[in-house]
């Protein structure tokens, strides 16, 4: 349905029934029936999880692109922009609240659970005799020995790296209101090499931790807070490193202008974001 004027309202777009919203509830099912039969040794399992993965990707380009067509043709009225800041925010305060969740638990952890099973407490000393309160530690019960992730080093290097991404991003985002359509491209690319950068180097952290200081998601109480934290931001870097190189194709086939880029505001307030939480990362998980 095209956009009408009603009453001197700006117009809102309606757009036509659409086929997308089934096809990625049946990938998401595929997924989680197949990882269930998965886990359960179930033959049929990851060929289910890989058909409904296939078909999620086909429905991200097929509904993403139509609504990239929409926003190209200048379809959306200042209404459905809002709307599409709302949804976005949303979405972000979700992620939010997804990270204050596993900030909570290691909270938790380090400053009521050990503390209280800790000898001189009466709990410690009823269930762990002899068990020494500190952090960080596997907890009571793991008697395998391994070495905490430091500040220094990667880890330093790679806060350097996104904050550093952080600045670029908004370079960018401020070339693309002035109309520099070159700066805008280069800054962009920049921010997506900074991305993938700091995906590389926690790799090789993780690589460091498994085989040199047998910190593993196993370890306990900490190896599990560390790479539930970091594992999850890492995939956070990853979506939003995708969503950045899609915003770096679409600047290079011309898409955006200085009143139209929502997409590209939307995918600079997920990295920015992305930035903060590693802050946090960065000083409760590596640094305390």
């Amino acid at each position: 349905m095209g956009s009408t004027t009603t009453g001197g309202q700006p117009a809102y777009y309606i757009p036509q029934p659409s086929h997308w919203p089934i096809t990625g509830s049946v990938a998401l099912l595929l997924m989680g029936m197949g990882a269930a039969f998965w886990f359960n040794g179930v033959a049929a399992g990851p060929w289910m999880v890989g058909t409904g993965f296939v078909i999620l990707l086909v429905m991200l380009f097929g509904w993403f692109g139509t609504v990239i067509g929409e926003s190209e043709a200048r379809l959306y009225s200042k209404r459905v922009d809002m709307s599409f800041r709302w949804s976005m925010s949303w979405f972000i305060f979700s992620e939010v609240m997804f990270f204050a969740a596993f900030f909570g638990a290691l909270f938790y952890v380090r400053n009521l659970s050990v503390p209280d099973l800790g000898a001189g407490s009466v709990t410690g000393n009823t269930l762990w005799p002899g068990y020494a309160s500190q952090w960080p530690t596997a907890g009571p019960y793991v008697a395998e020995k391994f070495t905490p992730m430091g500040a220094i080093g990667i880890p330093l290097l790679n806060t350097i790296i996104l904050l550093t991404s952080g600045v670029t991003l908004t370079i960018a985002h401020h070339a693309l209101k002035a109309g520099h359509r070159g700066s805008l491209a280069f800054w962009l690319f920049a921010t997506v090499a900074l991305g993938f950068t700091f995906l590389g180097f926690q790799i090789y952290e993780y690589m460091h931790a498994y085989s040199e200081l047998n910190l593993k998601l196993s370890s306990g109480v900490y190896g599990s807070t560390f790479f539930m934290l970091t594992g999850f931001h890492g995939a956070h870097v990853t979506i939003g490193a995708i969503m950045l190189l899609v915003m770096l194709g679409r600047v290079l086939k011309g898409h955006f202008d200085a009143q139209h880029h929502f997409a590209f505001e939307a995918a600079a307030w997920y990295w920015h974001f992305v930035d903060v939480v590693w802050l946090l990362l960065f000083v409760l998980v590596y640094w305390l």
